[in-house]
């Protein structure tokens, strides 16, 4: 195979890669007309004075599950959101969400309690403002941040 050809094969595989992995960190899911955004990040990783100002409890056994809901415009929408989380021992968690509204934006918060290194199933129901309900479902290991 001649050199130009190696080098767009490698070029291609790892564009390729790339994108997949792109697309793999994307924590996204639709439902119709509608995206549903989500990330759990742990709370120490928020600054004192944001997670005082949204009331957030900082601490390493605590993350943040975020949410948040863009119509087929691309534009952020209200919604009924509703969650649980159970780890590996059967163990559920009630997850009680904020409605957060800054300028456009809306987000959905709740906090998660956890241990380090769990695993969690996260169960997240959502009714859309056309009524319709997208069931929400992700796993994740949570890890304690110091």
């Amino acid at each position: 195979m001649p050199q130009p050809k190696i080098a767009f094969v490698i070029l291609f595989l790892v564009g390729a890669l790339l994108l997949n992995t792109a697309a793999r960190a994307e924590q996204k899911q639709s439902f119709g007309d509608y995206d549903v955004h989500y990330i759990i990040v742990p709370t120490m990783t928020l600054k004192p004075e944001i997670a005082e100002k949204y009331g957030l409890l900082r601490a390493r056994n605590r993350s943040l599950v975020n949410i948040s809901i863009l119509n087929a415009l691309g534009q952020p929408t209200s919604a009924v959101v509703t969650g649980i989380s159970t780890n590996l021992l059967g163990q559920d968690q009630t997850l009680v969400f904020s409605e957060v509204t800054e300028g456009e934006a809306i987000y959905y918060l709740a906090l998660l309690r956890h241990a380090n290194e769990e695993y969690h199933r996260v169960a997240i129901d959502i009714v859309l403002a056309n009524g319709d309900l997208a069931e929400l479902r992700f796993s994740q290991q949570m890890y304690w941040e110091e």
